[in-house]
């Protein structure tokens, strides 16, 4: 195991996404923040199927750092019950995972 993970949560449009990507670097609860191209979600919601434009963020973090990037999303997030889903990773560049490792110590809570 790298000690890192893959972390992924939707934002309803572009605008709130890039400033959730800049409010998860700055904090230090994550490396790195790639802000997707808007996809389309089909989901079931209090018992109706709905469809919505989205914009996904992959966000690579340490395992450490997983609890202080839930909680920072959870509190600036706009939908009721956010997607939040964390993959660990088991093989990277050891290069990258290191930095990723690195940039996430920098500002513990």
């Amino acid at each position: 195991m790298t000690g890192c993970v893959l972390v992924m949560t939707n934002l309803p449009d572009a605008v709130a996404a890039a400033r959730m990507a800049q409010q998860i670097v700055e904090s230090g609860a994550a490396a790195c923040v790639n802000q997707l191209s808007p996809c389309t979600a089909t989901y079931r919601w209090q018992g109706k199927v709905e469809t919505a434009s989205e914009v996904p963020l992959l966000i690579k973090t340490s395992a450490d750092a997983y609890p202080r990037l839930e909680a920072l999303i959870r509190a600036a997030h706009p939908y009721e019950l956010p997607e939040i889903i964390a993959v660990p990773l088991s093989a990277g560049l050891p290069d990258y995972l290191d930095w990723v490792n690195q940039e996430t110590q920098l500002c513990k809570e």
